[in-house]
């Protein structure tokens, strides 16, 4: 006879703030019954939106869960512009995160929120499902042991709104985490950026380089009608890898797998230098988001100062 499974001797209770489609999974996850049982308890949801209730989760608002004792953790799965202001809020009132990435729109200003962490001793923690993908597992597997020669990513997908997504460097941070985590830290080179504001299109071009001065490239293009996909193009002395096989689990469960990552965090099972080197990793691709976005910016003004239009 099986033995019952136990419930957990310490539980923390979790408010989503945000209910698109990152907040629904995690609504969706924190309901399902797991095996081992989750330490996780939903008590509720913030939202601008008067929705009331969710598949039997309450909404409540953003003061009640600040202040609500029975709250010890919070998701951030808002639009990336308020992720700072919620991280920050809800730190202050001492609740662990686990935000969408990414934390902040600036290197700077994550900076700022992991040295509060820190202060308050909370776990923050940023989702990074892009590196628990099956594709990401073929690519890793796939680069393994060979020398670099040169290599390229290229993003298409749908437009991205700034005023509510951010930089693109930013809001599509996910490739750049891909290549430090195949390739190991980059260094910044150049970029260029195309816009057409009234057709809601987007090219960025950002040119780095691996340690040992391999050359390696990120375009990422948004526009309407642009499909969703990413091409890849990696020179290795030994061969070249052009194509990803698709999934043949369709990148299941990899919100739910980012959570187990985070309840390890706060349960201290996870070693202080694993901790380390995932927070090095999170601020060095922040810091090359926010080198590519102050070039783009100085090339933008110096296009406005000579009276240039369309390409920076």
């Amino acid at each position: 006879m099986t033995p019952a499974k136990t419930q957990p001797e310490r539980m923390f209770g979790v408010v989503v703030v945000g209910v698109g489609r990152a907040g629904s999974v995690r609504i969706r996850d924190l309901q399902s019954p797991q095996l081992p049982p989750s330490p996780l308890k939903l008590i509720g949801f913030v939202s601008r939106r008067e929705l009331g209730n969710i598949n039997e989760a309450k909404q409540i608002s953003l003061q009640d869960a600040l202040s609500s004792a029975e709250v010890d953790v919070a998701y951030i799965c808002s639009e990336n512009v308020s992720h700072e202001e919620y991280i920050r809020l809800f730190l202050n009132a001492g609740k662990h995160v686990l935000v969408e990435y990414p934390m902040a729109l600036s290197l700077a200003s994550a900076q700022e929120l992991w040295k509060i962490a820190e202060e308050k001793g909370k776990i923050l923690h940023e989702e990074h499902i892009e590196l628990l993908t099956e594709d990401y597992a073929f690519l890793k597997n796939e680069v393994a042991g060979k020398q670099l020669l040169e290599g390229s990513v290229y993003f298409t997908g749908g437009p991205l709104e700034e005023e509510r997504f951010g930089f693109l460097a930013f809001s599509s941070i996910a490739r750049l985490s891909r290549l430090v985590s195949l390739f190991g830290e980059l260094a910044f080179i150049s970029a260029t950026m195309e816009e057409q504001k009234e057709n809601q299109y987007l090219k960025m071009t950002a040119n780095l380089e691996t340690v040992d001065k391999r050359p390696l490239t990120w375009i990422e293009e948004r526009g309407p009608g642009l499909k969703r996909e990413w091409h890849i193009n990696f020179l290795f002395d030994s061969d070249r890898l052009e194509s990803i096989p698709p999934p043949t689990q369709g990148h299941k469960n990899i919100f739910l797998r980012d959570q187990e990552i985070f309840v390890k965090k706060l349960l201290g099972q996870m070693s202080t230098e694993d901790l380390a080197k995932e927070k090095k990793h999170i601020l060095h691709c922040l810091g090359i988001a926010d080198e590519i976005q102050k070039h783009c910016q100085h090339l933008k003004k110096e296009g406005s100062s000579a009276g240039a239009e369309g390409t920076v």
